[in-house]
């Protein structure tokens, strides 16, 4: 079993209702268990700003699946949750799954790149990591703890009913 982490975001259709359907789907994931989730956070949108916020949080699973499987699965999620892939980069949408980190991994390819390549400097992925996983190291080397040190929360908040 591989330790994983997957980040949720979503800013469209009842984004809380997404984020807490994907955190369920995951937990049907085959030959895989969620260990944790995060607690809901609330954010401001990366990129264009004429959009909602995001609410997101991290999942922390253990998995037999591949990373392209894996990728499979969580890509699945997403469309049965209603997401169009659009060229606009950093738009709105209705579920983002991202897989972040894949054990001590480091994947390069034409489908998937992990760690994620935007994890150490976003704070919707590294504050809700920090929760569930303090100590955690990259596959770099790198802590958790100093990168939460060089990034702003950004409003970043945990979400209240």
């Amino acid at each position: 079993m591989i330790t994983c982490y997957i980040a949720i975001g979503s800013n469209l259709s009842d984004p809380v209702a997404q984020a807490l359907d994907a955190m369920d789907a995951l937990k049907s994931l085959p030959k895989s268990s969620v260990i944790q989730c995060s607690s809901l956070y609330s954010s401001t949108p990366m990129g264009p700003a004429n959009q909602p916020d995001y609410i997101n949080a991290v999942v922390k699973i253990q998995t037999e699946l591949t990373p392209l499987e894996l990728l499979d699965c969580t890509q699945a999620i997403e469309l049965e949750q209603g997401r169009v892939r659009k060229d606009e980069r950093w738009g709105p949408r209705t579920l983002d799954l991202d897989l972040i980190l894949y054990g001590n991994e480091v994947i390069d390819s034409e489908r998937l790149t992990v760690p994620h390549y935007g994890m150490k400097e976003r704070e919707f992925v590294l504050y809700p990591l920090a929760e569930i996983t303090p100590n955690l190291q990259l596959p770099d080397g790198t802590e958790l703890t100093n990168l939460l040190t060089q990034v702003d929360r950004n409003g970043l908040s945990v979400w209240q009913a």
